[in-house]
């Protein structure tokens, strides 16, 4: 991998993250078109996934504080700031127990498939559209029921070709929650799930298994110039996507979304 396609793969990560487009799917079908055969192995994957988490962290700095310094207040209940904490916690359980048990298999039985990712991204082209169609009645805040349920979608969403971002807000949005609310929780609640998994996939960097060298090989040396260059190019377009989708959310412009995954999705079930 030179630091071109290091550049590039870069700025499709950080963009797909946080836009409901699905970053695992549009990073096959840029490594189908760059002629790259693996991602520059574990080792990019985990500094271009580390970079989006930063740059959440950057866009959400003010939400971020705000949970944490609630978080050491009581006053003999829970607090908002406390019950928001619980909210991400119990929407990472599913995603968690996916993570664990299952996650390697997935990762066999559909890497590098780019007509499962087209047709991912056709199911998330269709959830998408529902919230255009599909307007319930609002409810201010995010119960653990709803939190729990949007988890759901984002273990789901392991499959390449189905957006996190894209399942998490239109599953929360059809369930009635609100737009100014739904973005930053969705984009909170991938922060552990995100490092957490990059934490799994360091383990088979510094000490891989016999049955992960038996199916996936020797991870090939990255040069350092493409590691930086995809992490500062991951960061950057990372605080652009999420600013902006944010903003998106708010004022319920999925439907176009939905348009650019259903032609995608096409495009990558006719590669």
């Amino acid at each position: 991998m030179d630091w071109l396609q290091a550049l590039i793969l870069g700025v499709v990560q950080g963009l797909t993250e946080y836009l409901p487009v699905s970053s695992s799917g549009h990073l096959q079908i840029g490594q189908h078109l760059l002629g790259v055969e693996e991602v520059g192995g574990l080792t990019f994957d985990i500094v271009v996934h580390v970079a989006t988490v930063l740059s959440t962290l950057v866009i959400l700095w003010k939400e971020v504080t705000w949970i944490f310094k609630g978080l050491f207040k009581w006053d003999g209940r829970l607090n908002m700031e406390q019950k928001y904490a619980l909210n991400i916690i119990i929407s990472m359980i599913p995603i968690g127990i996916v993570g664990l048990f299952f996650k390697d298999y997935i990762d066999v039985i559909f890497e590098g498939s780019l007509t499962i990712v087209g047709v991912c991204l056709l199911v998330t082209a269709f959830l998408l559209a529902l919230t255009h169609f599909y307007r319930p009645k609002e409810r201010e805040n995010i119960s653990p029921l709803h939190a729990f349920i949007i988890g759901i979608a984002q273990a789901v969403a392991v499959l390449p070709g189905l957006s996190r971002s894209g399942s998490t807000i239109a599953t929360g949005l059809l369930l009635g929650n609100s737009k100014k609310t739904l973005a930053q929780f969705s984009f909170l609640m991938v922060i552990p799930p995100i490092l957490g998994e990059a934490l799994l996939d360091f383990k088979h960097i510094v000490a891989p298994s016999a049955e992960y060298l038996a199916e996936h090989g020797a991870a090939a040396p990255i040069p350092t110039s493409a590691l930086v260059v995809g992490f500062i190019a991951a960061f950057v377009s990372g605080c652009i996507a999420c600013k902006w989708m944010i903003s998106f959310v708010k004022q319920c412009k999925l439907i176009y979304f939905a348009i650019y995954c259903a032609i995608v999705g096409i495009l990558a079930i006719c590669l």
